[in-house]
């Protein structure tokens, strides 16, 4: 599956990037051309395993590829950067999956079942986490035992950080900032989200933590909760298996709804007036436009606020709930153009202090981008 320009190079320059990106509940495969087009891209619904036919079909029609880059949620302590897959980074990728069940044991079927299809092409791990690993101590420590935290490796870690990435990096160059002096707030909205606070492309904040479970409310993960509660329910009788998977599988919009965490499916019930549907959704924006206002803070003020992901990208009445009371903060939508987005564009009010634009999720490009350096 390699070109033989990679193969007399040793890849020391790869051109095509296969890019695996492992979801909760799906698999989206992308070729990535070297000028960072798409050449290709496949998204496959996988609720229990990883189908290695699809992904053989997937191959055979994309032609040539160099490399290959995988999305890995969790890195923890010990990755700050993507690193090339050999046996001891896929040993310490697996140790890490209880920390992020939902994905981490996807993306290793992914690995696997890659390399079982093409055992020579050169791998590269692109890890989520490394993005947040300039969190300040202020930002990442809590508030517990320094011998918990040591023992135990404690800390926020963030997540999203490939989406963060990419979508910081693109709103510079739709509003024409200077990268390495905006203050961005990236809302990565999808089956999960996240914000994050970026300055001068550095994250200095974000609202997950040491698992994704953490921050915003999503399809199926209630976010910020109070652990005294969680104690509570265990103290009470509530098996400790019931507890993971509800947080994980039956939280979130899934149980403010009433059905799965479609956030498609709930506006359009919300527009017919069911009221469960309409508290989704409010609580979402809440949770959102709250944790906006705390990103700025944590920058001292704001100059680019960028949405992306699925909901981030396609639900403009929903973008409007999220900045509602943020005009003090210099948040102002234009209506029209707001409405109108679909990719990347800039949906702010002229002259509004703070520029506000949809950015089409680039986790692949960014994940190519990483693994072209990393192997390069």
């Amino acid at each position: 599956m390699r070109t033989e320009a990679a193969r007399a190079e040793g890849v020391d320059h790869p051109g095509r990037v296969l890019v695996v990106n492992a979801g909760s509940s799906s698999l989206k495969l992308s070729v990535v051309e070297p000028d960072d087009t798409i050449a290709r891209t496949a998204n496959l619904t996988c609720a229990e395993a990883i189908p290695p036919e699809a992904i053989a079909e997937f191959l055979r029609e994309a032609g040539t590829v160099d490399a290959v880059g995988h999305r890995i949620v969790h890195g923890g302590a010990d990755f700050t950067g993507p690193a090339r897959l050999d046996p001891r980074v896929y040993a310490r990728v697996v140790a890490l999956r209880p920390l992020a069940p939902l994905h981490q044991g996807r993306a290793i079927a992914g690995i696997d079942t890659v390399h079982e299809l093409c055992p020579d092409l050169p791998a590269v791990a692109c890890f989520d986490t490394a993005f947040h690993h300039t969190l300040p101590a202020e930002a990442s420590t809590y508030a517990l035992p320094e011998a918990w935290r040591a023992r135990w490796g404690l800390r926020r870690h963030g997540f999203h950080g490939l989406s963060h990435a990419y979508a910081s990096t693109r709103a510079c160059e739709l509003t024409g900032l200077p990268a390495s002096s905006a203050r961005v707030v990236s809302c990565h909205l999808g089956a999960g989200a996240s914000l994050a606070a970026i300055r001068g492309g550095i994250s200095v904040d974000t609202t997950m933590g040491f698992t994704p479970t953490d921050g915003l409310v999503m399809a199926t993960r209630a976010g910020d909760l109070d652990p005294g509660m969680l104690v509570r329910l265990l103290r009470t009788g509530l098996e400790l298996a019931e507890l993971e998977r509800v947080l994980e599988h039956e939280a979130g919009l899934s149980a403010l709804a009433g059905h799965g965490g479609d956030m498609r499916a709930i506006r359009a019930d919300a527009e017919a007036g069911d009221a469960r549907a309409r508290l989704a959704r409010g609580i979402y924006a809440y949770r959102v436009r709250t944790r906006i206002a705390a990103m700025a803070a944590a920058m001292g003020g704001l100059d680019v606020l960028a949405f992306t992901g699925g909901v981030g990208e396609h639900d403009d009445t929903l973008r409007a709930d999220m900045v509602a009371e943020l005009a003090f903060l210099g948040v102002r939508l234009d209506p029209r153009a707001n409405a109108r987005a679909r990719a990347d564009a800039e949906i702010g009010r002229a002259g509004a202090p703070v520029r506000t634009v949809v950015v089409t999720a680039g986790e692949d490009i960014r994940i190519a981008r990483e693994t072209r350096a990393t192997l390069g």
